[in-house]
């Protein structure tokens, strides 16, 4: 495995950063993950927006273009010679002191780019569907840490990740605080109601998914209506489909929340459908190398 760190590629075993590196610190960074099909980055740029937002909240200076930063992760691809794979890209504000003070920092971006393969659920969670609860940790507030922000400071998400663990789940849903739901610890959460579709708006503490804009983009396509609008855990409950979507998760049933049966128990029909089509999207839609 070739690493990409600030220009260079090292072997898996010898990619090191600095103990001081403020990513390690204080997880003062920002990340994407990112996929790969068939040699076709899927929405490499809308990625690569998305990393550059998040940069800017936090007046973090990423030291290469946009077009630069795809070119790199392109070139890793390449070294690594992998047809499919998921894409870790990795800004850090750089080495500074063990102090809070970014001005400390050395002015020096580090940049990370790992290739790899993952299978975040197997493949019966498809045929099946996931069994989630609803945890107590709540999902950051906007105010204090924007969950637009996709930083490398995830501890919000791994609490909530160990309460699942914890009652034998393999995913959650967080709250926001006003008890709405707003998403769970690694994926945007959908139900379907009467054939519609309904997800969180972004206001309510739930990041802008690449692959959540993307089946909203499906279903305006197929005519589905959708609808970005406050859920609560009831209109869960009683929804006729539930799934949750993400760049690792692509898009998984949910067919028991909090011990409720969501539908007939099984993968619904409108789930089935938007992840045939988001599979058919993914082979034509992308940066290839």
């Amino acid at each position: 495995m070739k690493i990409y760190i600030n220009g260079k590629f090292y072997e898996k075993n010898e990619a090191k950063v600095s103990v001081f590196d403020h990513g390690l610190l204080y997880g003062d960074g920002v990340f994407e993950g990112i996929r790969s099909y068939n040699r076709l980055v899927f929405k490499l740029r809308e990625h690569i927006d998305r990393l550059f937002e998040s940069a800017k909240s936090i007046m973090l200076n990423i030291p290469l273009s946009k077009e630069e930063l795809i070119k790199a992760t392109v070139l890793t691809l390449k070294k690594n010679n992998l047809k499919d794979s998921y894409i870790r890209l990795v800004v850090t504000r750089g080495e500074g002191d063990l102090g809070l003070d970014p001005r400390k920092c050395n002015g020096n971006a580090t940049i990370i780019i790992i290739t790899d393969k993952i299978n975040l659920y197997p493949d019966k969670f498809y045929k099946q569907g996931l069994k989630i609860i609803t945890v107590p940790t709540i999902r950051n507030l906007p105010e204090a840490l924007n969950p637009q922000i996709k930083s490398l400071n995830y501890l919000n998400n791994i609490l909530a990740k160990i309460e699942a663990t914890n009652a034998g789940c393999d995913e959650a849903i967080m709250l926001d605080s006003l008890g709405y739901v707003a998403e769970c610890t690694g994926d945007n959460i959908f139900i379907v109601k009467d054939k519609h579709l309904y997800t969180p708006p972004q206001c309510m503490g739930t990041l802008r998914g690449i692959t959540r804009d993307a089946v909203l983009e499906i279903a305006r396509k197929e005519k589905t209506p959708a609808h970005e609008h406050v859920i609560t855990r009831h209109e869960v409950y009683i929804s006729d489909e539930c799934f949750l979507t993400g760049t690792a998760a692509e898009i998984v049933p949910v067919v028991m929340v909090d011990g409720r049966v969501i539908g007939d128990g099984k993968p619904g029909k409108v789930t089935s459908a938007l992840l045939k089509k988001f599979r058919e999207l993914t082979k034509k839609e992308g940066v290839k190398y």
